[in-house]
């Protein structure tokens, strides 16, 4: 009987265009396979003759991480048979063709997510065994797949939470929201390596690399590694935070389009932080990572956000008699707004009821379990007040929750509480609208409409879990339901007269109505009202006033009063930040009471607006015509003005442009060709920056079309 010849592998098709459509990764590539788990993927193996059912035994080994081991979860070895069987490695449903294989592989919805190498055992009987290398591929979790901790079962929320590659982030101040555009691009080639490189530099990693590995099959653990590998804190984290106003050693965080410029510095330059970021471009990074490893992503916005470091529930702020903001050595400050993520999974590690949406927050505000990282917290165990549950639930709660008691300051001590607020913390939250360029408020899933009974209980309920021992002595408690502060015999409130446009003077009216009031029933009052302006911060203190001015009023009971206010444009040129935002404020003495009113305005001022114009259909590996105007809409001229545009999928990288100075009044028009080389929504980012406007952004969604057979 002739001697069958032994079985040797001559060649492997891992089909990576096939499978990568099929489990919706096409967009990073179709050279190299990269899968998702709990979904089936198909390969054609080429043997030296046919395969032989009965004689020649196929062992798969899939190995991931520096130490592969079972145990670990980090190889798994796995025999060919005819049908899969539950979620476990297999290779199955084969067919077999002269000398080839078609056989299918199955990773399950519970593997560690990471590079893996894919190799064979052959075996012929007894002894005789031999390995062959069959390649390497990349596995993610997977949200289409219902047995996937990350499963998200809807098509349209899929589309927008793991495939768009680009979006929005809120920013500003309650009353002003813009919508700045972001380019994701989590699809860019090189980004899917970038994102396990970030993973293998964590100090979890460094610390004990195999442990590290075997837990990657865990969203909850992914996640916060992610979250505290963002930031630079504690590691080479990939961005460097920077709240002042210096930025020549880097980038000002106002002035990056996009996450894959950052991606790609941290990586070629060894992972060494990338300068600099703040809120919105920590979350806008860390929603391009999760995004691209699979995990359903969005970026949110927190208006008067509080961060409330000492856990009592209350932001402490302070005005004297001249109504200046003054600053603080306390860290508990009010942010404008503050930016964080929600990533979409289940909880397992808590009870029912909490799974969903996840608050993690990769900016370094405070440290969890030793690191600055923060989540994941379930946004209904906020909303309920159960903050008990890891992780980070009680930061997350003050953010959105914390009460606001604004002080009378002087003589060196706090003299009075001018106002008490219950609800001007957590104001506007605000995400990307499904398939829309719109905001969409998600305040609701964070807490029960302010004011109502529900909203208050569940406080109470929270401040007694936070606050434990410390309830009975804490003021804020005292404070709560007490409604003297409101009882003023004169209301206050400041109005813009026009839009505020940085560069003119800013128009003011201030509206006083006498109102009953205990003490003064119905006779007139007098009102000696001091203002003060100061530029605000992001992060919630003022800088000196830089404008003055004192008004003196008497009210008849009932009349009301429309006193014209001027901040000179003079006054505020040089003064402002990056970010133009002003905080007038007034402290009014009610003459013969020893009784203050305070009256607040933010107020933020708008930037020239950018135009851009794409004159014909988009198609792949056609020139399209883009047409970018921006009018000078201000009184002084715009010097070094730079232009950057990005867009995945219809730039490779980014073009820089210098464009000089623009006069006032004067436009400034550019005429450029793109090359995209993607099909499908794309969005083009522009960013035109200046010594005076550092943000003038603009976008423009384009539609590509796949190329033409030729």
């Amino acid at each position: 009987m002739k001697q069958v010849a032994a079985l040797e592998l001559r060649s492997a098709d891992l089909q990576s265009p096939r499978n990568n459509k099929e489990h919706h990764t096409q967009e990073m590539g179709l050279k190299r396979l990269i899968v998702r788990r709990g979904q089936p993927f198909a390969l054609r193996l080429h043997f030296n003759r046919p395969f032989r059912c009965g004689t020649d035994h196929l062992t798969f080994v899939a190995e991931t991480g520096p130490a592969p081991t079972k145990l670990s979860g980090t190889q798994a070895a796995f025999g060919l048979t005819r049908a899969r069987q539950g979620n476990a490695w297999s290779a199955s449903d084969f067919a077999i063709d002269s000398n080839s294989l078609s056989v299918s592989l199955f990773a399950p919805a519970s593997a560690v997510i990471g590079p893996y190498t894919l190799k064979i055992d052959i075996s012929q009987g007894q002894g005789y065994s031999m390995t062959h290398p069959v390649g390497t591929f990349i596995l993610l979790f997977n949200p289409w797949s219902a047995e996937d901790d990350v499963y998200l079962p809807s098509e349209m929320l899929l589309s927008e939470y793991v495939l768009t590659d680009y979006g929005f982030v809120h920013k500003g101040h309650e009353r002003f929201i813009t919508s700045w555009p972001w380019n994701y691009g989590q699809f860019e080639e090189d980004i899917v390596d970038i994102c396990f490189e970030i993973l293998n530099r964590s100090l979890y990693f460094l610390e004990n690399p195999i442990k590290d590995y075997s837990r990657r099959s865990d969203v909850v653990y992914v996640c916060r590694v992610v979250s505290a590998m963002i930031n630079s804190n504690d590691d080479n984290g990939v961005l460097q935070g920077n709240w002042g106003e210096d930025y020549s050693r880097g980038v000002s965080p106002l002035e990056w389009n996009g996450s894959v410029a950052i991606l790609r510095q941290w990586s070629a330059r060894g992972g060494q932080p990338v300068k600099y970021g703040q809120c919105w471009v920590f979350a806008a990074v860390m929603c391009t990572v999760m995004r691209c490893l699979g995990v359903p992503t969005r970026v949110v916005s927190n208006f008067r956000s509080a961060h409330n470091v000492d856990g009592n529930l209350t932001i402490d702020t302070y005005y004297d008699r001249n109504a200046e903001m003054l600053s603080t050595q306390k860290r508990d400050k009010i942010w404008n707004f503050h930016v964080w993520n929600e990533c979409w999974m289940i909880r397992k590690d808590l009870p029912p009821g909490f799974n969903g949406w996840q608050v993690l927050d990769p900016t370094p505000q405070q440290t969890s379990s030793g690191l600055f990282c923060c989540g994941p917290a379930s946004v209904k165990a906020i909303r309920e007040g159960e903050v008990h549950l890891p992780y980070d639930t009680p930061f997350v709660f003050a953010e959105v929750n914390a009460d606001e008691v604004i002080w009378l300051f002087g003589d060196g001590q706090a003299q009075e509480i001018l106002v008490h607020n219950t609800s001007s913390i957590g104001k506007k939250i605000s995400t990307k609208l499904v398939g829309s360029d719109q905001r969409q408020d998600i305040t609701s899933s964070y807490k029960y409409p302010e004011g109502s009974p529900e909203e208050r209980a569940v406080f109470m309920k929270a401040s007694r879990k936070m606050l434990g021992s410390r309830r009975a002595s804490s003021p804020f408690l005292d404070l709560l339901g007490s409604g003297v502060f409101g009882d003023q015999p004169a209301l206050l409130r400041l109005h813009l007269a026009r839009t505020p446009e940085w560069g003119q003077d800013l128009l003011l009216t201030l509206h006083a109505r006498r109102v009953p009031h205990r003490a003064h029933p119905r006779g007139p009052v007098s009102l000696e009202v001091r203002f003060c302006a100061q530029a605000l911060l992001h992060k919630g203190g003022t800088r000196q006033p830089l404008w003055r001015q004192t008004v003196h009023l008497k009210l008849d009971f009932g009349e009301e009063i429309r006193w014209p206010l001027t901040l000179p444009y003079e006054d505020y040129r040089n003064k402002l930040t990056d970010e133009k935002l002003i905080r007038v404020s007034g402290v009014a003495e009610v003459e013969g009471t020893g009784r203050f009113i305070l009256v607040l305005k933010d107020i933020s001022l708008e930037p020239p607006h950018l135009s851009i114009e794409v004159s014909e259909r988009a198609e792949v590996g056609k020139p399209l015509r883009v047409h970018i105007t921006l009018t000078n809409t201000q009184t002084v001229a715009l010097s070094h003005c730079t232009m950057v545009l990005e867009g995945s999928g219809l730039i490779h990288g980014q073009v820089s442009n210098d464009l000089g100075t623009l006069v006032a009044g004067h436009s400034i028009q550019i005429q450029l060709d793109l090359y995209p080389f993607k099909a499908g929504p794309r969005q083009l980012q522009v960013l035109i920056s200046s010594s005076e406007v550092k943000e003038i952004k603009g976008y423009k969604d384009i539609f590509v079309a796949a190329a033409r057979p030729s």
